[in-house]
């Protein structure tokens, strides 16, 4: 499968808002990657651009260690979806998370988010990664 100049574009602008972003959790950051008419549905983060820098500042403040680990991602026209491992602190399980970032005007518009606990020595052997 290939991917358009575009799609690539968009991959590579998202997977740039990890490291510049998510990562360090830093939300000066925030207005090189978010549309100031950003779309949020992450049902614990306020709405708009805004929003998610009080939600990164108050992320960063609780858990100040955190890391994304992406595992894997996917375009699909203005939208990209990233698979990711969440650890809060140093021996966390974690998260299992996936976002789906629709862009717009070369900026991240609108996302929308899923979550799972990840856990040891549940009934299937296959992780989530």
């Amino acid at each position: 499968m290939s991917r358009t100049e575009q799609e690539q574009a968009n991959l590579d602008f998202v997977l740039a808002m990890f490291e510049q972003v998510l990562n360090p959790m830093d939300s000066s950051a925030v207005e090189r990657f978010i549309g100031k008419d950003y779309i949020q549905h992450n049902q614990m983060a306020e709405p708009g651009r805004e929003g998610l820098k009080a939600f990164l500042d108050m992320i960063k403040a609780q858990t100040p260690e955190a890391v994304h680990d992406v595992r894997r991602a996917f375009v699909d026209g203005d939208h990209v979806t990233v698979h990711y491992h969440v650890r809060r602190w140093p021996g966390d399980m974690g998260w299992a998370v996936m976002d789906i970032f629709r862009l717009e005007d070369g900026m991240i518009a609108e996302h929308w988010d899923v979550m799972q606990d990840v856990v040891e020595g549940g009934p299937n052997p296959l992780g989530p990664f």
